[in-house]
């Protein structure tokens, strides 16, 4: 464990992947600045990550929330080392494309894009101006980043923007020795995932149940990439079940 404390703040940290990264980095000696929409979650993550943590319920989309998110971290803590830009909606999944209408879209947009960018640009802001300067930004992809699933123009065309977010954020933070990197996961065991196991439209037009992984697997991928000084970074990394169809064919 580094013996100079280093701060992170978690959004969508009450549940699923971004409690399990919170856990993770809580292991590794980080202390948490917890975002989402809920208090009562977010405090549970915190009680069970047994850390200095700071619990800031947060609604991404909207810039003002963002900004006083930020603020509270750097009112605690002094500076923010890392933010693991995680929330995200699935809303719309299963409609198909003639169907979606545009208030689902502009929701899914609302959360997975501009909430990300608001929470890179604040994160962005605070690290170039702290002292040491800089800092590393993880955004949460997804396989659909790469190839989408039927019926799920939404969320793949929010992920899809998610890596040239990325890559922008990459770019730009090069003079402030700001790292931004992307884990893109596929089939972590988490609520949003439990219909898998049952049986999930396949590109064929079957459904099939699909395998899981522990999202704890992905939580060390993220802590590794976290724990690395910011003269190296991952790019990207994917993370997925083993058997899931992705690669060839399915």
């Amino acid at each position: 464990m580094s013996a100079v404390r280093r701060i992170a703040v978690v959004t969508g940290a009450g549940s699923g992947i971004g409690r399990s990264v919170a856990l993770a980095l809580a292991e590794d000696g980080w202390a948490l600045v917890l975002a989402g929409r809920r208090a009562e979650p977010l405090s549970e993550t915190a009680a069970r990550a047994g850390t200095d943590a700071l619990c800031v319920p947060t609604d991404v989309t909207s810039a003002d929330a963002v900004t006083a998110l930020f603020a509270a971290a750097r009112d605690r803590f002094g500076r923010v080392d890392l933010l693991f830009n995680n929330a995200g909606t699935f809303a719309g999944g299963g409609t198909p494309v003639e169907d979606l209408d545009h208030e689902t879209w502009r929701a899914v947009v609302d959360v997975n894009l501009t909430g990300a960018f608001l929470c890179a640009q604040a994160a962005y802001r605070q690290m170039k101006e702290q002292s040491p300067q800089g800092g590393r930004i993880i955004n949460n992809g997804s396989i659909s980043a790469h190839v989408p699933r039927p019926h799920s123009i939404a969320y793949t065309a929010t992920k899809h923007a998610m890596t040239g977010l990325t890559k922008s954020l990459s770019l730009d933070g090069r003079p402030y020795r700001i790292a931004c990197g992307q884990i893109d996961i596929g089939n972590a065991a988490t609520e949003m995932t439990e219909r898998m196991q049952a049986g999930i439209l396949q590109a064929n037009g079957r459904l099939a149940p699909e395998p899981v992984m522990d999202a704890a697997d992905v939580a060390r991928t993220v802590a590794h990439m976290a724990a690395l000084p910011l003269e190296a970074n991952v790019q990207f990394a994917t993370v997925m079940a083993t058997a899931m169809p992705y690669i060839g064919r399915g």
